[in-house]
């Protein structure tokens, strides 16, 4: 039996990070680094036995900055400066110096800091000295648009409103964790202050971040875009990992991830797409009048948590006012509960602090509890699909023609080039060569006089499967031995798995054939036009065709799908992996094929090495998204708290697609109705969420009292993660914590569930309440029709009894009807484990 939120305990079982290539099949590995989500090994809490880690993270009882009692001081560096000696006494007073360095000391958020250590015993006497709460251990992470404004109704919806496309986010700034930027971009070059040129950033007030200055990151780099931007690396650099000529010692993304995830939250409106010589479109940011803050903790080789704690307490002491984070952890953390992890606490925090924190959900999907963002204080992201697709064709010579992918140019318009496959065009030119040449990676076993202006037939082998072989080295090697362009086919011995790197952008005609079908057909046709010797050699080439131009989009109108790789709910509480009384994801926005910014000098992706824009998937270019148009509403609603701004976001999403139909998911092989697990609230709505008409509000009180009603939860691992204890009276259940949705992981019976709902209008208005109830829940909500002043608050009773023993989750909806023309809806998900009578 499922327990309550009273009672159980969960594990996140975690599967490994990968991003699709082509949302209709399965994800490929090799897209997994492509379309990267940033991954890490949770920090988990030091025992005795555990000393195979060198870096860990002490945490002190003594307040931080933010939390301090009294803070009537002229200069706060004499506050943290105090905090900073007092690491150092204690260490001082109780190590010798010679078996531990300082990495960092943490003053803002939480107090504390990070040391690398080279004696077990350390560990000990650290653990026992007098002043430490908590000590956890630092472990090795990994790392895990033209068209989407548009698609999310920007230009007409919200832009206008803001001043247009220009100054929409101005004043606001987002920070962006991640592997840096790429300042000689032109998504993030300096904007005009007048109204001329590309736009206009209005200078946060708040804001008092520095710019740092290092390798290929000039002072010049930073401007009314850029407003800020530091790296974190002594973590990295203390365990060896850091190496300076190639992940630079300065703010500067020589990795791409960074500039993608930074340029689609907030760069600059109407730049070009340029990839080999082709105009793709124009792409701008969600909020191009935002500022963008960057803090590099992440590089090619991954990164350490305790640097990106750092930037994190970094950032929202600059006075960033929304932080967006691609970062999720590879296993479920030990310890009473996922949500008192050092990073879970260290975001809730940030969100006392007044950040919104915006974090994607993970690559995990469809599998169900692959949520990879845990806690209620965070905005976690699902990602969809858009109505945009890129289709490729190639005509044979006897008028068939299949349909492939690959963003290439076409061979000659209206020319037939003769077919080949690559063992009959090499050297020795013998069916016996094919497992040595059929996947196209080298240019010397090839006749250049055999291959000149003809089209490659290679195969997928093995080695893609592997990463020894990549359709990077395909396109080079056919551009260099002089063929009109290539096929790329499926291997029968491989079956139907999907191609990985499907769509790259080519500089020379190819398409990759996904089918088997269509692979098989393809080579049908080749070999009975194909003349050959008695000893197999081919001597005459009759079959042609034709590749068409793969570079231009089609716009289907198609509602949005909720990806194969998205993360899904529910959400876990901690190692035993049982479910949390919290809906995860959140919020659902386009993560499929995103155009966005690159730094040219990566070196950890062939399939975009060189270019300046990449087109990519997952989770990771969801996050942006949802960080740029909840800097919309931050410009609009100046004064609204981050759980305001996620409720404006949730109760104002989309369920259906333009059809008016339900949006869909894709499952393993087929594709169903979405839950409230699958997307969350919906797909993001940006033009109804300036203007929710009720939100609901929460504050870090309220998610201390959430904290202990969590099952195995006791009073002292709060104290010792937050810093404080629990009130005499506590909550009842998890689900009393005043979210804009309502979950329940046991339903025993019957249930009440306190709501608050605020008017945020502007005017006054009257509400109608509408349930649609869950499959064996009876729904009743008090009170049905209600009129609310403008700013005015009001209590909502909703009581769930369980009518039927489901032994699943069913779901359900409550919507407020308004006579101003405001619709707030509510997802219900609840497990019936006993009814009344049972």
């Amino acid at each position: 039996m499922r327990k309550s939120c009273m009672q159980n305990k969960c594990l996140l079982k975690m599967t490994t990070f990968t991003s699709p290539s082509n949302v209709q099949y399965k994800i490929s590995l090799v897209m997994a680094n492509i379309l990267t989500f940033i991954a890490l090994s949770f920090i988990t809490t030091w025992e005795p036995f555990m000393a195979n880690a060198k870096i860990f993270v002490v945490l002190m009882e003594d307040d931080p900055f933010v939390s301090a009692k009294s803070k009537n001081f002229e200069d706060i560096d004499v506050y943290k400066g105090r905090m900073r000696r007092q690491h150092d006494m204690l260490l001082g007073s109780h190590l010798e110096r010679s078996v531990y360095t300082k990495v960092y000391s943490y003053t803002h958020l939480i107090n504390g800091f990070a040391i690398h250590l080279t004696s077990d015993e350390a560990l000990d006497i650290l653990q026992n000295a007098e002043g430490v709460r908590a000590i956890y251990e630092d472990v090795k992470m990994k790392k895990l648009t033209t068209h989407t404004p548009d698609f999310l109704g920007l230009p007409t919806g919200v832009w206008p409103k803001l001043g247009g496309p220009t100054a929409s986010g101005a004043g606001v700034v987002i920070g962006m964790i991640d592997t840096g930027i790429n300042p000689f971009h032109p998504s993030f070059l300096a904007q005009a202050s007048n109204g001329g040129g590309r736009g206009i950033v209005v200078k946060s007030g708040k804001f008092k971040g520095k710019c740092v200055t290092g390798d290929r990151f000039p002072g010049t780099a930073c401007n009314n875009k850029i407003v800020g931007a530091q790296y974190f690396a002594r973590a990295a650099t203390a365990a060896g990992e850091f190496n300076a000529s190639r992940d630079y010692a300065s703010p500067f993304d020589s990795d791409g991830h960074g500039s993608h995830t930074a340029s689609t939250a907030a760069g600059n409106h109407d730049v070009p797409v340029i990839v080999n010589h082709f105009n793709y479109g124009y792409a701008s940011g969600m909020a191009p009048g935002a500022g963008i803050a960057v803090y590099k903790a992440m590089y090619s080789f991954g990164g350490f948590m305790s640097d990106v704690v750092a930037a994190v307490d970094q950032a929202v002491e600059d006075g960033v006012d929304i932080l967006s984070l691609s970062v999720g952890p590879a296993s479920i953390p030990s310890g009473p509960s996922a949500f008192l992890n050092v990073l879970e606490m260290q975001l809730l925090f940030a969100t006392r602090a007044g950040v919104l924190v915006v974090q994607a959900a993970g690559n995990g999907g469809p599998s169900p509890t692959s949520i990879l963002s845990f806690s209620p204080w965070i905005t976690s992201v699902a990602a969809s699909t858009t109505d945009r697709k890129y289709n490729n064709s190639i005509v044979l010579g006897n008028g068939q023609s299949f349909s492939g992918s690959g963003l290439s140019p076409p061979t000659l318009s209206g020319v037939y080039f003769p077919l080949a496959a690559a063992s009959d065009v090499c050297k020795g030119n013998t069916t016996s060569a094919l497992l040595t040449v059929e996947s196209c990676q080298e240019t010397e076993p090839f006749v250049r006089a055999l291959v000149h202006g003809k089209i490659v037939i290679c195969t997928y082998t093995f080695d893609f499967e592997s990463e020894t072989a990549s359709i990077a080295n395909v396109a080079d090697t056919i551009q260099k031995i002089g063929a009109a362009g290539f096929v790329l086919t499926m291997d029968p011995d491989i079956g139907s798995e999907k191609i990985k790197g499907s769509t790259m952008t080519l500089s020379v005609p190819g398409l990759i054939l996904n089918s088997m079908e269509a692979s098989t057909a393809l080579r049908e046709y080749y070999n009975s036009k194909t003349l050959r010797s008695r000893s197999g050699k081919a001597i005459s080439f009759r079959a042609t065709a034709r590749i068409l131009d793969g570079r231009q989009a089609s716009y289907t109108r198609q509602d949005p799908v909720v990806a194969s790789y998205s993360s899904r709910g529910p959400d876990v509480n901690n190692a035993q992996l049982d479910t949390a009384d919290v809906l995860k994801p959140n919020i659902m926005a386009p993560g499929s094929l995103i155009w966005a910014s690159w730094s040219p000098t990566s070196e950890g992706d062939q399939y975009i090495k060189g270019q300046n824009f990449a087109l990519l998937s997952g989770t990771s270019m969801a996050t942006p998204h949802i960080a740029g148009i909840a800097a919309l509403i931050k410009e609009r609603h100046p004064r609204w708290s981050p759980a305001a701004i996620t409720s404006a976001m949730m109760t104002t999403a989309d369920v259906t697609g333009r059809s008016g139909t339900p949006i869909l998911a894709q499952q393993a092989n087929q594709l169903a109705p979405a839950t409230p697990f699958d997307l969350g609230a919906g797909l993001i709505n940006p033009s109804r969420a300036i203007d929710p008409g009720l939100i609901f509000k929460a504050k870090f009180k309220h998610y201390v009292l959430f904290l202990c009603s969590v099952p195995g939860v006791d009073e002292m691992s709060v104290r010792r993660a937050v810093g404080v204890g629990c009130p005499n009276k506590k909550k009842a259940w998890c689900s009393d914590l005043n979210t804009p949705s309502v979950t329940i992981s046991n339903l025993v019976g019957s249930r009440n569930v306190i709501r608050r709902v605020t008017n945020v209008g502007g005017v006054d208005e009257k509400y109608q309440v509408i349930v649609q109830e869950p499959l064996g829940v009876s729904v009743s909500v008090t009170p049905q029709v209600f009129k609310i002043i403008a700013d005015a608050s009001r209590r909502i009773t909703i009581v769930l009894n369980a009518t039927q023993t489901t032994n699943t989750y069913s779901f359900g909806e409550i919507f407020f009807l308004g006579n101003q023309n405001h619709t707030v809806r509510m997802p219900l998900a609840v497990f019936v484990s006993s009814t009344l009578h049972s």
